[in-house]
């Protein structure tokens, strides 16, 4: 099969499974420019996307203009945004909350105006040489500020177990959700992140922790030697095994490619339209033999 054309069958192998997904995945990988990373999506059999740059300009950053050409763009398109990918909470925590907030702000206009439910957010960056444990009532209590903030908009905000914040184990991502204890705050899983930070079997050792609080799916995948993030299936983050797990739980939400397999930086990564298609075809193997149609 030729690269970026999967899958040629959307509808029939739907009807073959007993289980949709809605498949998305960060534009931003593919390209910058918007139109170039639908085009590619829904060559991939993507209905959906989300949304962390356009035209190289961070969400947080889009003006009116950006951001009404963008919503004009994915609404001729069709395309859905799954979630605002937001770098809400990738600051020093002793930075003043106030920012973040405000910072926020402005990601709730983009998020009504693409009709995003979620937002994606992380749990700050504990002070340098301290023990991160240290860090857990100044964590929630910038965290629920952030979440107060989401609720009132009526917005969620999804906590990634991003490497490096309060947050990036399943002891210490249990730990805040459970103690700011919101609704509008509930956790994407990324099976590579936490193999990043050490955890040898993502699945078997955070899933059940965590399961009652993830509404959201990102995958790529990590080998535990190196950290070097690979297509799903090809690393140690059990991508099959927690794809299962959601399945026999009847999860019908999204699952969001975010490859990473041609750079890594603070605010996100890049693939390019070869490589991304390397991604979603791996994704689609797994799905397959868990019985899910992506669509």
């Amino acid at each position: 099969m030729a690269a970026g054309t999967y899958p040629d069958d959307v509808e029939a192998r739907a009807a073959m499974t007993t289980t949709t997904w809605t498949l998305s995945g960060f534009g931003d990988e593919i390209d910058p420019d918007p139109r170039i990373q639908v085009a590619v999506l829904q060559a991939l059999g993507a209905r959906a996307i989300e949304v962390r740059s356009a035209w190289g300009v961070n969400v947080v950053e889009l003006d009116d203009q950006q951001l009404e050409e963008l919503a004009g763009i994915l609404e001729t398109a069709g395309m859905t945004v799954s979630a605002v990918a937001s770098p809400i909470g990738k600051v020093p925590l002793d930075a003043p909350i106030a920012d973040e907030v405000a910072r926020l702000e402005r990601i709730v206009r983009v998020a009504h105006r693409l009709g995003a439910r979620f937002i994606r957010v992380f749990s700050f960056y504990p002070a340098e040489g301290t023990d991160p444990d240290d860090a857990h009532d100044a964590t929630v209590a910038s965290m629920r500020a952030l979440a107060d903030t989401a609720h009132a908009a009526n917005l969620v905000l999804l906590h990634e177990n991003e490497k490096g914040i309060y947050g990036d184990t399943p002891e210490r991502v249990h730990a805040m959700v459970t103690a700011v204890d919101s609704p509008a705050l509930r956790l994407a899983w990324d099976s590579a992140n936490f193999v990043q930070v050490g955890v040898e079997h993502p699945h078997d050792d955070g899933w059940a922790l965590l399961a009652p609080y993830v509404d959201y799916l990102q995958v790529k995948d990590a080998l535990a030697a190196t950290g070097e993030v690979v297509p799903a299936g090809q690393g140690q983050g059990q991508v099959a095994k927690t794809v299962a797990a959601l399945r026999d739980a009847g999860y019908e939400g999204f699952v969001s490619l975010e490859p990473h397999l041609a750079e890594g930086h603070e605010l996100g990564g890049f693939s390019g339209p070869f490589a991304f298609g390397d991604a979603a075809r791996a994704l689609h193997a797994i799905a397959d033999e868990a019985g899910i149609a992506l669509r």
